[in-house]
């Protein structure tokens, strides 16, 4: 069965972009990443991507074939879908879910068949998902760098209900990646 991974990079505070919305600091090794063994088994186990509309318009979308990391379905979840569709092929297709998590991992899901759904940006979908119960796993990257203000990781009262047992440490140049099972 397929399992939902919810992965982010974050500062050492806690922080997923600066006071201005700019996650730059916490990717100067983007280039550098792309290469890595890390990196070629996340694009290996991902059969699905499942990302926010902000996330989604942060580049230029129609540039994704081709270029993205992951060549799989990619699951927009907005209120407002683009009224001209991105750039597709026969490996990277959109499907701009309107209505709900619940909807958008049923839908990511069915496209994988026994690949994971990589939920990849957006604070608010990583709070949504863990809120309803729809994440097998957490990946948090961790870069050593504060950024003092900005856009919080996780930052709610209800994830004090949110079980996780650490199933790997893995460092990754300057990053340390943590990841967690999400225990129901």
């Amino acid at each position: 069965m397929a399992k939902v991974v919810v992965g982010m990079t974050i500062s050492l505070d806690g922080f997923v972009a600066d006071q201005n919305g700019n996650a730059g600091r916490l990717y100067p090794d983007l280039a550098a990443l792309r290469h890595t063994a890390y990196m070629k088994d996340a694009i290996e186990q991902t059969g699905a991507v499942l990302m926010g509309r902000r996330t989604f318009a942060m580049g230029d979308p129609d540039s994704y074939v081709g270029n993205y990391e992951f060549q799989v379905p990619i699951f927009v979840l907005t209120h407002h879908p683009p009224s001209v569709a991105p750039k597709q092929d026969e490996h990277l297709t959109f499907t701009f879910v309107t209505d709900g998590v619940e909807s958008a991992v049923a839908q990511a899901k069915a496209a994988v068949r026994d690949k994971a759904v990589q939920v990849v940006g957006g604070v608010s979908i990583a709070q949504q998902l863990l809120d309803a119960g729809l994440v097998d796993e957490l990946h948090v990257d961790i870069m050593p760098v504060f950024l003092g203000i900005g856009l919080r990781s996780f930052e709610s009262s209800s994830l004090e209900r949110v079980r996780l047992e650490k199933i790997n440490v893995q460092e990754v140049g300057a990053r340390t990646t943590l990841r967690f099972r999400v225990k129901q």
